[in-house]
């Protein structure tokens, strides 16, 4: 499966972005989708899950409560709300895929976007 994200950008401290990962090549509705995302200097990180279904949804603690990830598997697109931004969560963010387990590993994705970067000014 091919991944497509985009939708980052410069947002004041507080501020909110949408990041869209649109997928093609298989049936998207057969892949868990993560976002992570990488900081410079900084390791990768995971961000936020969701299963084939979308009813089992996880968050990493920094972002537990101000992100929400979503998908459209009639539009082939998973989703990254993300409220409330903070200066630590400018990265470059990526979506990912797997088949199997959900997990928060990245290591164990077999599919990556390209990137979007988010940038926070405070």
């Amino acid at each position: 499966v091919q991944l497509q994200a985009s939708g980052g950008g410069l947002v004041q401290t507080g501020g909110l972005l949408r990041l869209s990962c649109a997928a093609s090549g298989r049936p998207f509705s057969s892949y868990n989708m993560a976002w992570f995302r990488q900081a410079p200097g900084k390791e990768r990180e995971f961000v936020a899950h969701t299963s084939v279904s979308g009813a089992l949804k996880g968050y990493a603690d920094s972002v537990k409560g101000r992100f929400t990830i979503s998908r459209d598997n009639a539009k082939n697109t998973v989703y990254l709300q993300m409220n409330s931004l903070k200066p630590e969560d400018a990265a470059v963010y990526y979506c990912a895929a797997k088949t199997g387990i959900l997990t928060t590993k990245g290591s164990e994705y077999d599919f990556w976007g390209q990137g979007t970067l988010v940038t926070v000014s405070s």
